[in-house]
C-alpha cells in the first residue's frame, strides 16, 4: 500500500487551481440516469470516488466517453437493470458512499432500484433514513436485507407529495429531488439542503426540462414532468479544497494564490478562516494569501473563547472542521471546535498531539486547541489517514512539521483530492510517494 513521505518545515509558494467539486460531482453524475439523451459534464475531478462512480455508471449500461482530462459525455440509453443482482454490483456499490445517489434517478425513470449499504469514511454513523423516508412519501416501497446489507426500492408511478425532511441532508435532498422531477404532480421538500451543489443540481435539472422553484432556499417545489432531455454542465470548484489550501498557507507560512474559486459560492468559509487570523485578498476571482509569520485567533465580543462549529448551509461545512482544527495549532490564541454531525471525525487528534500539538479532546464532538503561535514546531511522525478530511489535515500538519513524516493509507486522501502530490510539489513541497508493506 502506498504512503506519502514528507519533509516538512519548508514555506511554499505559487498558484494552485482547485479541482471540480467532489460532492457536486456525485449528484450530477448520478443525474445522467434520468435521461436517455446525451449529457456533457465538465470540470469533473479526477479522484477515486468520482472515478468509481463513473465506472459503476458504465457497468449499469451508460455509454461513457471521456472528451478530455475533465470532460465526459454520458448517455444512459440502455440501462442493465439486471446488474443489480450481480455480486460485482454489490462489491462495487458497497465500496462507494456516493453510490446511494443512483437510487433516486433509477427509481424515477425505471420504477425500481437497488443498492448495497454504501461504504466510505469511518467518521461515525451516516444513516440513510432521510433518503428512503422521502422516497416512501413519493409512493415507493423499500426493503432492507440486513443479512446481505442490501436495499431494494420499487415504485411506479411516483406521485408528488409534501415532504418535511427530518434533517437537511444534502445527499437526501438530492436523491429525493431527482426522484420527484419525474413524479406525477407537485412535490414540496421542506427543510431541504440549499448548498451551492444542490443549487447546481436544480439548475441543471431545469435546463434538462424539470420544473423546480425555490432554488437556494430550504423549500423546494417540483412540478413533475414526463421526461427530461440532455444538457451541458460545469462543476463548481471544490470549496473544501479552497479551505484546505487556505489552512495549508497559514500553517506553512506560505504565499499561495488559489485560482478561480467562485468566491460568491464559498459562503462562510473565508470568514471562518479570517477569524483564525488568516489574511487574504480577493484578486478578481482568485484568493491571494500572503506569507504570515503569525496569525491570531479572534475571540467573541465579550472576550470568551471562539467556538467554530458546523451547521447546515449557509452555516459552516463539517468537511472543513478537521482543517480548521489543524490550522489553529500554530495560531496565537485558543479555539473550541464543535463537530456536531459525526461522532468519530475528531478521533485523529492523537496523531496531532504526538506531533506536539496542544489539543484537548473534550468528548467525541468537541476539541479545544491551544495555539502554539509558531513558538514550537511540530515534529514529523509516522501515521495513518483514517478518512479523507483527516488525511489532508495530517498532510498539512506534516508539511509544517520539522523532519520527516510518513502518512499511510493515502488512498483515503486520494478519494477526495486530485493529484495532490503533484500539485503540492508544484508549490515547492518535499513530498514523494513510496510503496510500503501492508
Amino acid at each position: 500500500m502506498d504512503a506519502f513521505e514528507i519533509i516538512g518545515g519548508k514555506p511554499l509558494k505559487g498558484e494552485i487551481v482547485p479541482q471540480g467539486a467532489k460532492n457536486e460531482a456525485l449528484q450530477i453524475l448520478s443525474a445522467v440516469l434520468l435521461t436517455k439523451e446525451v449529457m456533457t459534464i465538465s470540470n469533473v475531478p479526477d479522484i477515486v470516488d468520482v472515478n468509481r462512480l463513473i465506472e459503476l455508471l458504465g457497468d449499469l449500461g451508460v455509454d461513457v466517453k471521456r472528451i478530455d482530462a475533465s470532460t465526459y459525455e454520458f448517455q444512459a440509453k440502455d440501462i442493465r437493470l439486471d446488474y443489480f443482482t450481480t455480486e460485482e454490483f454489490k462489491a462495487k456499490g458497497g465500496g462507494l458512499r456516493g453510490s446511494i445517489m443512483i437510487v433516486g434517478p433509477l427509481l424515477a425513470r425505471f420504477g425500481k432500484a437497488a443498492i448495497p449499504k454504501p461504504g466510505g469514511d469511518k467518521i461515525g454513523r451516516r444513516r440513510l433514513d432521510t433518503h428512503f423516508l422521502g422516497l416512501q412519501k413519493l409512493g415507493a416501497t423499500f426493503n432492507y436485507d440486513s443479512k446481505e446489507s442490501f436495499f431494494t426500492v420499487e415504485g411506479s408511478p411516483l406521485k408528488g407529495s409534501y415532504i418535511l425532511l427530518d434533517e437537511a441532508s444534502v445527499t437526501g435532498t438530492a436523491n429525493i429531488l431527482m426522484a420527484a422531477v419525474l413524479a406525477k404532480g407537485t412535490t414540496t421538500i421542506y427543510n431541504a439542503a440549499c448548498e451551492p451543489y444542490i443549487q447546481q443540481l436544480c439548475k441543471m435539472l431545469n435546463r434538462m426540462g424539470a420544473k423546480i422553484s425555490g432554488i437556494g432556499s430550504n423549500l423546494l417545489t417540483i412540478e413533475g414532468v414526463d421526461s427530461l432531455g440532455g444538457t451541458n454542465h460545469r462543476m463548481l470548484p471544490d470549496m473544501i479544497e479552497v479551505g484546505s489550501f487556505m489552512g495549508l498557507a497559514a500553517m506553512t507560512g506560505s504565499e499561495i494564490t488559489i485560482k478561480d474559486v467562485q468566491f460568491q459560492e464559498l459562503g462562510m468559509i473565508p470568514n471562518v478562516f479570517s477569524k483564525l487570523g488568516i489574511q487574504f485578498e480577493l484578486r478578481g476571482d482568485d484568493i491571494y494569501i500572503p506569507a504570515q509569520d503569525s496569525y491570531t485567533i479572534e475571540s467573541f465580543i465579550d472576550g470568551s473563547i471562539l467556538t467554530i462549529s458546523d451547521s447546515p448551509w449557509p452555516g459552516f461545512t463539517p468537511d472543513l472542521l478537521s482543517i480548521v482544527m489543524v490550522t489553529a495549532i500554530q495560531a496565537k490564541g485558543n479555539v473550541l471546535i464543535h463537530q456536531k454531525m459525526f461522532e468519530s471525525r475528531l478521533f485523529f487528534v492523537d496523531k496531532l498531539i504526538d506531533m506536539g500539538a496542544q489539543i484537548i479532546l473534550c468528548d467525541p464532538h468537541r476539541a479545544t486547541v491551544i495555539g502554539l503561535n509558531k513558538q514550537n514546531v511540530l515534529r514529523g511522525i509516522e501515521m495513518t489517514s483514517p478518512d479523507i478530511r483527516a488525511g489532508v489535515s495530517l498532510l498539512i500538519a506534516a508539511l509544517s512539521a520539522e523532519g520527516k513524516s510518513v502518512i499511510h493509507n493515502i488512498n483515503q486522501i486520494e478519494r477526495g483530492y486530485q493529484h495532490i502530490e503533484e500539485r503540492l510539489k508544484n508549490l515547492g513541497a518535499d513530498i514523494r510517494r513510496v510503496e510500503r508493506s501492508s
